[in-house]
């Protein structure tokens, strides 16, 4: 009886911590479209309750704070960019096919939010001087995505498709100006063209590095690896 007693006393324990956790989820989504378009300055306990039709207090309840609400954003952003973006290109080959696969789905991430914006962008220029918990996480996910980019430079490398003296942080550099460019034309400038010229820009860009025996198409190589040569 006591484990029929113990099983019926947790099932609403644990129904309420699942709608508590769905309804947390779905401020969440509405905070992140919120803050691609205003960006985390603009978001409020107050404008968000609007947005979701809830009271202050019921979203207060799920974040405390507006610093727990745009830590959360920036986090539940990098989440989402790491779906579309990071894990998609861990199955492609390694070196320059995974290189050009994230460079590639970064583009069309940025693309997509043309007529919203980038958080990683937008969060740069909010809080590029504003030293504080909400900045530290920011520059945190840029710094894992720089990492990341890093670590498919060198494997690039590694794969004797980069020649063996590629600077790998110059390599990262130019390639993160060229999505800050693609961003600045294509969202401020509303320039027609500007994905095709940082794809082409890529394309320059490795031709600086790249090896001559490595020009031939790299996806000849097998495109999907298991997790143990990754």
């Amino acid at each position: 009886m006591t484990a029929d007693i113990d099983t019926l006393d947790s099932a609403p324990r644990r129904g309420s911590l699942q709608k508590g956790q769905q309804t947390r989820a779905a401020i969440l989504d509405a905070a992140l479209g919120l803050a691609s378009h205003v960006g985390l300055e603009g978001l409020s306990i107050g404008a968000l309750a609007e947005v979701t039709q809830m009271s202050k207090s019921g979203v207060f309840a799920h974040f405390g704070s507006r610093e727990e609400l745009q830590i959360s954003v920036i986090r539940g952003y990098h989440a989402r960019f790491e779906e579309e973006v990071f894990y998609p290109a861990m199955r492609e080959a390694r070196g320059l096919p995974r290189l050009r696969s994230l460079f590639e789905r970064w583009v069309k991430r940025v693309s997509i939010e043309v007529d919203s914006g980038c958080i990683y962008i937008s969060g740069a220029v909010e809080f590029d001087d504003r030293p504080g918990p909400v900045r530290d996480a920011l520059a945190s996910m840029v710094v894992a995505w720089h990492a990341a980019l890093a670590r498919a430079i060198r494997q690039a490398i590694d794969e004797h498709h980069l020649v063996p003296e590629t600077d790998v942080t110059q390599m990262l550099f130019e390639l993160h100006g060229l999505i800050l460019a693609l961003h600045h034309d294509a969202r401020f400038l509303r320039l027609p063209g500007a994905v095709k010229r940082a794809t082409r820009a890529f394309d320059h860009v490795l031709s600086h590095y790249l090896r001559p025996q490595a020009i031939a198409p790299m996806y000849s190589v097998p495109r999907r690896q298991s997790a143990r040569q990754r």
